[in-house]
């Protein structure tokens, strides 16, 4: 019988729980979000209490999905960093005790967890990673046994920085999906372009275009102007990493990797260099308890033991990645 694995996810206002099998098919995935009030971004007690509230449900859920018992479950993994502690805490708790007596834990990185759902969905064996989320944003790939960072932001994550001009202009959270409909609408404003070697800064650039919205310039066109600035940065960091490593492949995961425009800039890139570009499928970008699941296979087949304990801190590039 294939071994299955329950992943939980709990590292900001997503809490999930995924069932994957051995196979790397994904049985069951459920998540419920925490939202913020208006104007706010999330508040890290709140989102706790939130991830308590519904991780019961959603157990219930995802073993209803699959028919299976925990008693069907051959271990259990969870997300171990980087995160906001209340909420790592939450998956942590619930992890032990879903794991009993015997079935073996596992933590697993946030940012990784991404980087291999989107290798099983796309089957590539080797890509330079744009991995975009919330707090997140980094250019990776592998090189001598780890995910080595090439570039990544020096200050907010790019679904953050949509999100904090989201509610500039008054938007729920998230933000994201709401700037990409009203960006169809505008059109192109110079904001400032800040690529510092390899690497990204956007707080600046969102301070800019609060700025002139509060001034009375178009929202639409600021929402336009903003994604094209953001994304081109991003696209052409991932272009000089793909010539450094003399890679020819290109994955696109995280959350914010559900945004077309981004994936239509980067898909030009790649056409352009001669490069294979695969995007995560829609419903695995966010974050979701599935990737730590087909991530905790892949930690635990390649005899790698982990700490029960969670790690707010952790990079990405901190991580052995034996299973390849």
């Amino acid at each position: 019988m294939s071994m299955l694995c329950l992943g939980i996810e709990s590292t900001a206002h997503t809490f999930g729980i995924g069932i994957v099998s051995g196979e790397g098919e994904v049985l069951a995935n459920a998540w419920d979000i925490y939202r913020p009030p208006l104007g706010w971004g999330i508040k890290p007690m709140d989102a706790a209490t939130h991830h308590r509230e519904v991780r019961d449900r959603l157990l219930e859920q995802v073993l209803s999905d699959t028919g299976k018992t925990l008693d069907d479950m051959d271990l259990v993994a969870f997300s171990q960093g980087p995160g906001l502690p209340p909420c790592l805490y939450v998956g942590l708790e619930f992890a032990q005790t879903l794991s009993g007596r015997g079935r073996p834990l596992v933590g697993v990185n946030h940012c990784i967890a991404h980087i291999e759902i989107g290798r099983l969905a796309s089957r590539q064996k080797n890509p330079v990673v744009l991995y975009v989320s919330g707090a997140n944003t980094q250019i990776l790939s592998f090189v001598e046994g780890r995910y080595r960072c090439f570039g990544e932001t020096m200050d907010i994550g790019i679904g953050n920085a949509l999100d904090k001009f989201g509610r500039e202009i008054g938007l729920e959270f998230p933000a994201g999906p709401k700037i990409e409909s009203l960006a169809k609408g505008g059109s192109y404003q110079e904001l400032p372009y800040s690529v510092k070697g390899m690497d990204l800064s956007f707080s600046g650039i969102v301070t800019e275009a609060s700025r002139r919205v509060r001034q009375g310039q178009n929202k639409r066109d600021m929402c336009f102007s903003l994604q094209e600035t953001l994304f081109a940065m991003a696209t052409e960091v991932t272009e000089r990493a793909l010539a450094h490593t003399r890679k020819d492949e290109v994955l696109l995961t995280g959350g914010v990797a559900a945004n077309n425009r981004l994936q239509g800039m980067l898909e030009i890139m790649c056409r352009e260099r001669g490069a294979e570009y695969s995007v995560v499928p829609t419903e695995l970008a966010g974050d979701n308890g599935a990737m730590i699941a087909w991530t905790g296979i892949l930690v635990h087949r390649s005899g790698m033991r982990t700490i029960s304990k969670i790690l707010p801190r952790q990079r990405t590039d901190d991580v052995d990645v034996g299973w390849l």
